[in-house]
């Protein structure tokens, strides 16, 4: 039981990680565009406008997917409550790939908001289409 507890926790960082920094990149944006801290990608970095925009929406991807993917370990694990330590770890890694898949995501739908949002120079892109066509 204390290795089936172990390996539950573990797999419930990932998840509690995405919504503590979901919530902090989509309510404090780093007030600069630096190199160590904060959604950091070529398309990011452009300007404050991409800068904002990224840290804003991965935030909120990364809190709605953290929110959702919390309870995987815990219902999943229950069905290994009692099973042998190979069982349990291999449960454990099935989930821990499927919750760095759902963080991988986050990148990829940032960086197509970006790219739908703002030109290649970081300069936003103005909607010409009309509404109710």
């Amino acid at each position: 039981m204390p290795f089936w507890i172990y390996i539950t926790l573990m797999d419930l960082i990932i998840p509690v990680t995405m919504i503590f920094f979901g919530l902090m990149f989509s309510k404090r944006v780093p007030k600069k565009i630096n190199r160590l801290y904060g959604y950091r990608t070529a398309m990011s970095t452009k300007n404050m406008d991409t800068w904002e925009f990224a840290h804003k929406y991965c935030g909120k991807f990364w809190y709605r997917i953290g929110f959702v993917t919390l309870p995987l370990p815990i219902i999943v694990m229950l069905f290994f409550i009692g099973k042998d330590e190979n069982t349990i770890s291999f449960a454990g890694g099935v989930i821990c790939i499927i919750e760095t898949f759902t963080l991988i995501i986050a990148f990829f739908a940032t960086e197509i908001a970006l790219h739908k949002n703002f030109d290649k120079n970081g300069n936003r892109k103005i909607n010409t289409s009309k509404k109710g066509n």
